[in-house]
């Protein structure tokens, strides 16, 4: 195993404990275990977030955040780079842009990513991914 991008598809997966969260489980623990972490896209984390709200209420976002801000996880900010390959993604692929964001960053990274979300399939030729 080795680090990887987690797109938002499987944290709320490990979260609601659906489908494929004890892959993910897996991957926190492993990543703990080595003094390592997975990335997230900050884009991602906007999506995580409004769909915990979403799916409770504001107040449970705020005990959420804080369980997910201990795990080995780093939310990496957007830059004009991450941007520009986001914004290809989202011109050849039928993807949402937080997907596009996640799968550049983890091309730009050159990391495998962890999702569960069918979109991802339009772009397996380039990216390494893992499905949950």
């Amino acid at each position: 195993m080795k680090r990887a991008v987690i797109d938002s598809y499987a944290v709320l997966a490990f979260l609601f404990k659906e489908k494929g969260h004890e892959k993910v489980l897996g991957l926190f623990e492993w990543a703990a275990k080595n003094n390592k972490t997975h990335l997230v896209s900050t884009v991602n984390w906007a999506e995580i977030r409004y769909i915990v709200q979403r799916r409770t209420n504001a107040k449970r976002w705020f005990d959420v955040r804080n369980k997910l801000l201990g795990l080995p996880i780093e939310i990496i900010d957007s830059d004009q780079s991450l941007a520009e390959l986001a914004g290809e993604f989202k011109a050849t692929n039928k993807m949402s842009l937080a997907d596009c964001f996640a799968a550049a960053l983890a091309k730009q990274r050159k990391m495998e990513i962890y999702t569960g979300d069918p979109e991802f399939r339009t772009v397996e030729t380039e990216i390494k991914i893992h499905w949950l």
